[in-house]
């Protein structure tokens, strides 16, 4: 399958940056970051990787799709636990190396494996001065063990 991207060969830097033409710069393993933030609270959710699949199923289906660097596989958010994060908005840096986009979750709207809401649910601060994580959501909005231990 040919890529639905532009091609970054022979472009300016003024050109993709300034520019209109989507030409996502993958590193050398093909993935790029995408941050993900709740379009409503605009709170940042999670962090995950996206391949040229992935980025192109996320822009047709309007649903998230990410690549699972542990599971080397295509993951569509929310298809065993029915989080599904409809996509808002899809933006790109200026150099086109990252990506953020703004979901609305479905379901239980959590979008941690682990049942919170946001994959950053906990804060690092001193304690005693000894680096210690503190919860920052009060509990799982459900079990994980109930939706992927089947």
């Amino acid at each position: 399958m040919t890529s639905p991207f532009a091609t970054r060969m022979g472009k300016s830097n003024d050109e993709i940056e300034l520019g209109t033409d989507f030409a996502p710069k993958f590193d050398d393993k093909g993935l790029i970051g995408c941050i993900v933030t709740d379009s409503d609270s605009g709170d940042v959710v999670m962090f995950a990787y996206m391949n040229e699949e992935s980025l192109r199923q996320t822009l047709e289906t309007k649903e998230a799709h990410y690549w699972s660097r542990s599971r080397q596989e295509l993951w569509h958010k929310g298809a065993t636990s029915g989080n599904v994060q409809d996509v808002i908005e899809l933006r790109t840096d200026c150099d086109q190396d990252a990506i953020w986009i703004k979901v609305r979750t479905r379901g239980a709207t959590a979008n941690c494996h682990q049942g919170y809401k946001s994959c950053f649910y906990r804060a690092a601060e001193l304690k005693n001065g000894v680096p210690h994580l503190a919860f920052k959501e009060d509990k799982p909005l459900f079990d994980p063990k109930d939706v992927y231990e089947k």
